[in-house]
Order: structure tokens, then sequence, then C-alpha cells
């Protein structure tokens, strides 16, 4: 199929009301972290039906849909690659995996990284340097990092922790709160397959973490626990205020 074929069978899914809602709650608005995307009102489950009826587009193909204005397309797009990706064999998936790394630019929101980066940056460097995860971890994307920390899922899912902890560790002191979101969320995954390794990282770093952040990573804690950890940030915070006055 061309873009032109798949821009307008996700249109067929236009839903006028949603065109409305998704801009806000991906915050399209002047100085807010989406400002300026464009939906054309599409939810996911029909966005996945189209990418895989168009699973076989061109690489060109896709590559037009991630440079789409249109949300939807960029996702459907991203959509596209991680259909491809679970079936193709080595040299196909290095194609996907250079195509989404040269592309980062246009996967400009959190919906955008959380459905595609794990299954493809994350799959295709289970068994290869990671070294692209540090780098993403220091730009000035707000995407990238983000990249780089969900990534890590899927070692996690395989129990293997090394990465998430330490670029959690590179991210600890996040402003952003989607990026204390996401780094939290990671810790938690983490938590889920080996408690000992998640209270490890906190018994080092609780004090520090930005509220939101901690409370991410131990959602799934007993009552007692979770007031644990966060009396351990709250201690470090009053004498910090101390030594301020």
């Amino acid at each position: 199929m061309s873009f032109e074929e798949i821009e307008k069978a996700l249109a067929a899914y236009a839903d006028p009301e949603k065109r409305v809602v998704l801009p806000r709650f991906f915050k399209t608005g002047k100085g807010e972290y989406g400002e300026g995307d464009r939906f054309l009102g599409v939810v996911v489950p029909n966005i996945r039906r189209v990418a895989r009826q168009c699973q076989d587009a061109p690489f060109a193909v896709v590559e037009q849909l991630l440079g789409s204005p249109w949300h939807e397309c960029r996702l459907c797009g991203l959509l596209i690659l991680v259909e491809r990706f679970k079936k193709a064999d080595e040299r196909c998936r290095e194609t996907i995996y250079d195509l989404y790394c040269s592309n980062t630019q246009w996967i400009n929101n959190w919906d955008l990284v959380d459905l595609s980066v794990s299954y493809i940056v994350g799959e295709y460097l289970l068994d290869k340097p990671r070294t692209q995860l540090y780098v993403w971890a220091q730009s000035h994307s707000l995407w990238e990092r983000r990249m780089a920390i969900v990534a890590t899922h899927a070692f996690v899912r395989r129990s293997d922790f090394t990465d998430a902890c330490a670029l959690s560790e590179r991210l600890l002191l996040s402003q952003h709160d989607l990026m204390q979101k996401a780094v939290g969320w990671t810790l938690r995954e983490v938590g889920k397959r080996k408690k000992e390794v998640l209270t490890a990282f906190l018994d080092c770093h609780a004090a520090i973490m930005p509220r939101t952040m901690l409370r991410y990573s131990i959602e799934h804690f007993p009552a007692s626990e979770r007031k644990y950890y966060m009396d351990q940030r709250k201690k470090a915070k009053s004498e910090e205020n101390g030594r301020r006055i």
C-alpha cells in the first residue's frame, strides 16, 4: 500500500470527538510537551488494525508515515515496524533498528515511544552492545531519554536488570514528570520480577529520588514498605532544608 492509501485507511476510522479530545490529552498546546502535534482522531486499536493490514508496506512508505504531521500516521508506521520485527530475520531486524534510530525526531510523544521502543530497539539489543541507550540517556531530547529507559523493558522481561538499574541511576534526578514516571515504571517492573534488586536500588537512592519516581517504583509494595521508603525521602528533604536555613 502507498502512504496515501494508509493515511486514507486511518482517516476512515476518525472520530470527531476524539479529534478534539486527543490534542488535549497529549498536551499539544503552546509550551506543552506535544506542542503543535496534529490528530485525525483515531484510537489505538484501530491504528493497530490498519498496521496489521499494511505490515508489508515498503520501508520507504513506512518512513513517510514516520515523517507525517499526523500523530496516528506516525504511530501506524511504528506499529508496522513492530509487526515486521516479530517475523524478521536478523538482516531485516537490523534494517528496522537502523530505520528506527534514524527517525527518532518523529517519535515525539510518550505513546509513540512506549508502544515501540522495547519491541524494536530493546529486542534488537538483547545480544548486542547497548551503547545507543547510554547515548540517548544523555540527549537533550526528552523522547530519546525516555527511549533509553523504556527500551530496557525488553531486558527486564528476561530478568536482565543491569541496564535498567544503570540507566535509572543516570536518569535519577530527571526534572520532567514524564521521565520520572518512566524511570519509576521501569524500576517497578524490575521489582515485580526480583524484589531484592529493586530494594537494593532504593536503599541507595530513595532519599534523593523525585517523589513521582519513587511512588511509581514502590507502587506494588505493602503499605508499610511504601511508608518506609517515602519516610527516607522525607527525612532527607528535611535535613536538606535544615542545612539551607
